[in-house]
């Protein structure tokens, strides 16, 4: 839940979260306006031999993402790619992920980037049980997308189809 998380699915970022919920965002938010200058985000598409693709979704805000989180102080974007893998889905990298783009978040902040790797290369160490964070976390076949799926994460998916970015704004 730390740092740049990325994608707010398109909607107001607090939609449909508890009173509790819509605190720690709001506290969330306010600790990182004033602790960086700039706030950086990793987010992976994962995708395995199957034609299928990892997919998350958080406790805490409405849809289907990619996995990923924020670069932490002291911290590589690799470090904090394979950091949140591991925790998100017991993903662990057996070769580097291949970067595909960076992008300007600007519906989370003026100073929000992600970016945003392929990982083709890795194995999945365990079937990730939910937690505090992620409420579902599993592959799903490319051409049956999850219904709920974020307007960025599908736009990111088609971008990847394509081999190309089509735009700079996440």
């Amino acid at each position: 839940m730390a740092g740049s998380t990325g994608d707010k699915g398109g909607r107001e970022p607090e939609a449909g979260l508890t009173r509790l919920q819509r605190l720690q965002v709001r506290v969330l938010h306010s600790y990182f306006r004033f602790a960086r200058g700039m706030t950086l985000g990793v987010r992976a598409a994962v995708l395995n031999e199957a034609g299928e693709v990892f997919l998350i979704r958080h406790t805490y805000t409405p849809g289907w993402q990619l996995p990923g989180g924020g670069v932490e102080t002291g911290e590589t974007v690799g470090e904090a790619l394979a950091k949140e893998l591991r925790e998100e889905g017991c993903i662990r990298l057996t070769a580097p992920a291949q970067l595909f783009g960076i992008y300007f978040n600007r519906k989370i902040s003026r100073r929000d980037h992600v970016v945003l790797y392929v990982v083709r290369d890795f194995v999945v160490d365990a079937v990730k049980k939910a937690d505090m964070e992620i409420a579902e976390a599993r592959f799903f076949p490319l051409d049956a997308l999850p219904q709920g799926l974020t307007p960025a994460t599908r736009r990111r998916l088609a971008e990847i189809a394509e081999g190309a970015m089509s735009g700079t704004d996440w």
